[in-house]
């Protein structure tokens, strides 16, 4: 990869990497065999939701940096979100999160958990604190 020397580089070491996690795409799968004696067609449907998210799962990586999260497929990088641009966020459900939400100036975007729930709140918390609710 090349560099231009005119702009400075991120050193690796200011890039965090999230592990994925296979827990909600292997879920999905899981909740279609039992559903299959049900609704073969809802089965299939969510079988393929699960596979979908288990590709995606070991294909996509985000990465945390100083300024911006970033996600890649493979080597090369297909969105950039800086955080100057993010107005908030939030990780549902708790206690199995299942979906990512962040809100930018021009646009909002909904992710599943397919990377660890607790690397994504601690970088979330790190780079991009959320804004003090008063009431």
């Amino acid at each position: 990869m090349l560099v231009d020397s005119t702009q400075s580089a991120i050193p690796a070491t200011d890039i965090t990497e999230l592990a994925p996690s296979y827990r909600l795409p292997l879920a999905l799968v899981a909740l279609a065999i039992p559903l299959f004696w049900l609704q073969p067609w809802v089965s299939g449907a969510v079988a393929l939701l699960g596979l979908l998210l288990l590709f995606q799962a070991v294909t996509l990586r985000l990465q945390f940096s100083s300024t911006a999260l970033d996600i890649y497929r493979g080597e090369q990088r297909i969105r950039h979100f800086p955080y100057q641009d993010w107005l908030n966020w939030e990780i549902f459900w708790s206690p199995l999160p299942i979906l990512f939400y962040f809100k930018e100036v021009s646009s909002i975007h909904f992710l599943p958990i397919i990377f660890s729930p607790s690397q994504l709140r601690t970088c979330l918390e790190q780079h991009c604190p959320r804004p003090i609710q008063t009431s």
